[in-house]
């Protein structure tokens, strides 16, 4: 086993840990922890797969901007202590037996993905040479703003469109937080 694969499997570790105590946890503020730590854990494992954009972009949303959201929320609903017996729910074997099928079917198609970094990736393929190729044609100097507006132009728009309705409904929950 190389470094590498003991620290994904040490993380893995971690990130299902998290998700497990956010799930079973008693009080909500435990769990948006657990949440943050769970989302920062999938950052980091963003980072050992050298996709450091979507690491950056896991850690500013889900740990860091949804986290603060929630607790704004759980602050401002006053909803900080634990579960009265009415409100908790009990964990149904069937839910656990459906994610527990989903969790060992996609944990099967690992084998069949490249080793991170290996020359025979797709994405090293000769779709890259046209990428780049291309890019060099249409004038374009940086090969990922080529990708990024030319070829997958409806794609980043909707990122776009995604972006900007939460920021406008972080504004909404806060600019209330501010009038209340």
């Amino acid at each position: 086993m190389t470094p590498t694969q003991a620290l994904l499997f040490a993380l893995f570790g971690v990130v299902i840990a998290t998700a497990v105590v956010a799930a079973l946890a008693r009080t909500l503020v435990t769990a948006l922890v657990a949440f943050a730590a769970y989302s920062l854990g999938l950052a980091i494992v963003w980072l050992v797969f050298r996709a450091p954009d979507v690491a950056l972009t896991e850690a500013a949303v889900g740990a860091g901007v949804t986290t603060a959201l929630f607790l704004l929320l759980v602050r401002r609903l006053g909803g900080v202590g634990t579960a009265t017996a009415s409100q908790k729910q009990q964990i149904r074997p069937a839910s656990v037996g459906v994610a527990a099928l989903v969790t060992v079917g996609l944990l099967l198609t690992v084998p069949a993905l490249p080793a991170v970094g290996s020359a025979d990736a797709p994405a090293f393929g000769p779709v890259t040479e046209f990428y780049l190729d291309d890019a060099a044609d249409r004038g374009i100097d940086n090969v990922v703003t080529a990708v990024l507006v030319v070829y997958r132009g409806f794609d980043t728009f909707g990122e776009i469109a995604v972006v900007f309705t939460a920021a406008v409904a972080a504004l909404a929950v806060l600019r209330r937080g501010v009038l209340a």
